[in-house]
């Protein structure tokens, strides 16, 4: 019985493909961990990642204790922005200035950018 491998969508196949292109090239150290993030149709999630031991060292998501109740009836592209702002806030709590950005094969663009941007203004360097 040979092993059948699950279809997976085009679109999705393309993100993958762009995503292992993209983690070929970006690594986090614990100077400088990985901000990775990731996008459903309802949420953002992101986390700050030191690949060197494999832990995450900070991570926020829109269903987040803190951010569900502030998010709960806003667009999309402001949950965004909110999710961003508290990930810079919870990184300069645990003294963490600069990241790399690891957009995880999405286009920068829309939800992504404006999560990044609000990090940005917040003090996080990329």
């Amino acid at each position: 019985m040979a092993f059948q491998r699950k279809s997976i969508a085009p679109k999705t196949a393309q993100r993958l493909t762009r995503k292992m292109r993209i983690r070929s090239k970006v690594f986090g150290t614990p100077e400088r961990p990985r901000l990775s993030i990731y996008r459903s149709e309802k949420h953002m999630y992101a986390q700050v990642i030191d690949d060197m031991t494999g832990k995450t060292l900070v991570a926020v998501s829109t269903m987040s204790k803190d951010l569900k109740s502030q998010v709960k009836d806003a667009k999309p592209v402001d949950q965004a922005k909110k999710v961003g702002e508290q990930l810079a806030d919870a990184c300069k709590a645990k003294n963490i200035a600069k990241v790399v950005f690891d957009r995880n094969g999405f286009l920068y663009h829309g939800r992504v950018k404006t999560l990044a941007d609000a990090a940005r203004e917040r003090g996080l360097q990329f």
